[in-house]
């Protein structure tokens, strides 16, 4: 019995120090690390991910502990290993390459196997029911009131009246959601391996980062120039970023004072050429409203004129008697 314990203790031992010397030559020989979660992966999908990686990078699992002890002990040569060190943590693996990593990660990420969702785990992504026919029979109306589900028999069977946003992103399954799902023969999750990490030299970033194109990179960069130019400008703080704001802002007082004290210099003689063709002869827009209002009130006075001159006269109406009297 000691023998047989002494010989498993040997095979241990020597599986550890064989997975050693093929980790810390990986450390040594590869500078870029994806960090990727394999929950929900099966030994299956793992191979067929690894067939795929063939020659072009090296998918390695195994203990954290002693993954963590190897990086240490690789740190006294290569303290740039410290960086991966909070990333070996949880069910994941390590893929070492030196090729692209944007391509990479979509060939790992492309294996997905459909899955159905279990009781307590957390949704990765949203589940809906959609409207139909269930092909479940009448009695079971009970479960779909229970769940809030509105729903109508249509020709012996059940059928759901809207579509029922079942399960949110993030958040965990229910039993109930589960139970209903299954009754449906609905497989809403696709697990796969995810890429979570990126060790790149020393240096670590998320894995979303590999999203990103040169354009987008570019246009964040030249966003953080123009904060940068306007908390110059701000400041009042001269810089290369704003050498050219300050240099068209000392241009154009010059050429004010070209303009107004008739000086010319090369740069200001086209400018005066141009304010000497100007028309001079419109008015100011102060003169021409006081022009019109004056014209206005003149045109008033005229109307009421002819209006009083085409009125005519009345005349006193004659009495039939005056100076006819009795006694006149």
């Amino acid at each position: 019995m000691a023998d047989k314990e002494a010989t498993a203790g040997t095979k241990r031992w020597q599986r550890k120090e064989k997975y050693k010397g093929k980790f810390e030559k990986l450390l040594d020989e590869f500078k870029n690390v994806l960090v990727v979660g394999v929950d929900n992966v099966g030994s299956l999908q793992m191979q067929k991910v690894r067939i795929a990686l063939r020659g072009k990078a090296i998918l390695i699992m195994g203990k954290n502990t002693l993954m963590r002890m190897i990086i240490r002990e690789k740190m006294v040569a290569n303290p740039k290993l410290e960086a991966l060190l909070p990333f070996v943590r949880g069910n994941m693996g390590l893929i070492f390459t030196n090729d692209d990593l944007a391509k990479i990660r979509q060939v790992v990420t492309e294996y997905k196997v459909p899955a159905a969702a279990k009781s307590g785990t957390f949704a990765p992504s949203d589940v809906f029911v959609p409207p139909g026919p269930t092909g479940l029979d009448p009695g079971q109306t009970g479960f779909f009131q229970a769940l809030n589900i509105a729903t109508k028999i249509v020709k012996g069977t059940i059928e759901i009246v809207t579509e029922v946003h079942l399960i949110r992103k993030g958040d965990k399954v229910t039993s109930s959601a589960v139970a209903l799902l299954s009754k449906l023969d609905i497989k809403p999750f696709f697990y796969g391996i995810v890429a979570l990490h990126v060790y790149e030299n020393g240096s670590t970033y998320p894995a979303s980062v590999l999203d990103m194109t040169a354009d987008d990179l570019l246009g964040k960069f030249m966003n953080g120039v123009g904060q940068l130019r306007a908390l110059s400008l701000a400041a009042n703080w001269p810089s290369e970023l704003t050498l050219s704001y300050h240099v068209a802002s000392g241009f154009r007082k010059l050429l004010a004072l070209s303009l107004a004290t008739n000086y010319k210099f090369k740069e200001s003689e086209s400018f005066m050429k141009a304010a000497a063709e100007a028309p001079k002869s419109a008015p100011a827009p102060a003169a021409a409203d006081k022009k019109d209002d004056k014209k206005g009130k003149d045109d008033k006075k005229g109307k009421a004129a002819e209006k009083k001159k085409e009125e005519p006269k009345e005349e006193p109406e004659e009495d039939g008697d005056l100076g006819l009297g009795l006694f006149g």
